[in-house]
């Protein structure tokens, strides 16, 4: 397969001859040989790059999540690099002023809590107010393109990890997305979106023959992408998500479950496609830094039958009914539940407290498939 990267320098490039061009990129952007996408602008006879621009983590993927970005100025090119994850999450009028074109290359891991496609959502925006030319280089979904979980988002809880009502696993690729924006949520900028070759939406990562690149500290493999649809709303409880170890999304616990326990109780549930297995372990930062936590690592059995969101709602569920007085939601500086931005509702608390996750995945059913018709006119791939 031939990423959109590879198919935009042999042949798409020509279209923006002498036109000024910034970057939206990482370490992620790369061709198949691990070379970076700003050496390839850079260093293109053909290619005028004037700007860089950051999203989370940083241009190199050195800050941790939620840490700010500066802007600063690349050491390797000596080209400005602008930050969308500082003070401001959208380019302003004084960053674009020296770049016709903006090309983003990215790759995202297929959940709606990930900020890389809100962060092209902003830049959209901001092409569309100042005027320039925005360029979507595709890459893979990693957790394929063909299977979607979760519920829309909604209105009063709207964030920068749940910016647009898309469910929680989109099934879309950057691309696909940013038609999506332009033509269902208003982002109308000029837009050119460059699709792959040879992908298809059955793919996951690991079919492609791509190296993987951690898009940011804690997206480590195959499997944690995979459950990350799930257990990313442990961010929103007292429980570690496992940040701070060597299987973040993998690994749940807290100082006060008994792992045995929690996994027996688990996987009594007969969740398809995953097993708990009973474990500890400490965190090195985060939640319960150097404490000895308690829990279960998930392991994914088989990943075309899995629903991650399910597996990650009743494992909650269940910690829920062991540790009723130790475990909690946590709110935010602004005294908002953290767990309902993740969520994208309100109501999926109170089913977890009560018991009744199951009436609210069965209510999931409905609006994925609005959101399949919706989609539909912007796929690229088969």
């Amino acid at each position: 397969m031939r990423l959109g990267l590879d198919v935009f320098l042999q042949k798409e490039f020509a279209s923006f001859k002498g036109k000024r061009i910034g970057l939206v990129t990482n370490m992620t952007g790369v061709n198949e040989k691990l070379i970076p996408s700003i050496d390839l602008f850079y260093k293109h006879p053909d290619i005028q790059l004037t700007a860089l621009y950051a999203p989370e983590h940083g241009i190199r993927g050195d800050a941790k999540e939620g840490e700010k970005v500066e802007s600063t100025i690349d050491p390797y090119t000596s080209l400005p690099v602008y930050s969308l994850y500082g003070a401001s999450r959208k380019p302003s009028r004084e960053m674009l002023e020296q770049v016709d074109v903006v090309v983003f290359d990215l790759q995202d891991i297929g959940s709606r809590y990930y900020t890389f496609i809100y962060t092209m959502a902003y830049v959209m925006e901001a092409c569309a107010e100042n005027h320039k030319h925005f360029v979507v280089l595709d890459r893979p979904n990693p957790i394929s393109g063909d299977k979607m979980e979760g519920n829309l988002v909604e209105e009063d809880v709207r964030s920068f990890v749940g910016l647009l009502p898309i469910p929680n696993r989109h099934a879309m690729t950057v691309a696909e997305l940013a038609l999506l924006f332009k033509h269902e949520f208003g982002y109308h900028c000029e837009l050119t979106v460059v699709p792959m070759e040879g992908w298809n939406r059955s793919n996951y990562f690991d079919d492609t023959g791509l190296f993987w690149v951690p898009p940011s500290p804690n997206t480590t493999n195959i499997d944690m992408n995979i459950l990350y649809p799930g257990t990313c709303l442990v961010e929103g409880t007292n429980l570690s998500e496992g940040r701070g170890t060597t299987r973040p999304f993998e690994l749940v616990g807290a100082p006060f479950i008994d792992g045995q326990d929690l996994a027996k109780s688990f996987n009594q549930k007969n969740i398809t496609g995953v097993l708990a297995r009973p474990t500890s372990f400490i965190p090195t930062y985060q939640k319960h830094k150097d404490k000895i936590c308690g829990g279960i690592q998930l392991h994914v059995v088989n990943r075309d039958e899995l629903n991650s969101l399910e597996a990650g709602i009743i494992l909650l569920e269940t910690i829920a009914e062991l540790y009723p007085e130790d475990f909690s939601f946590l709110k935010n500086e602004h005294e908002k539940y953290f767990f309902d931005l993740l969520a994208g509702t309100k109501a999926l608390r109170n089913h977890i407290w009560k018991g009744t996750s199951h009436t609210f995945l069965e209510n999931c059913t409905e609006q994925l498939e609005s959101f399949r018709k919706k989609k539909e006119p912007y796929l690229l791939y088969k």
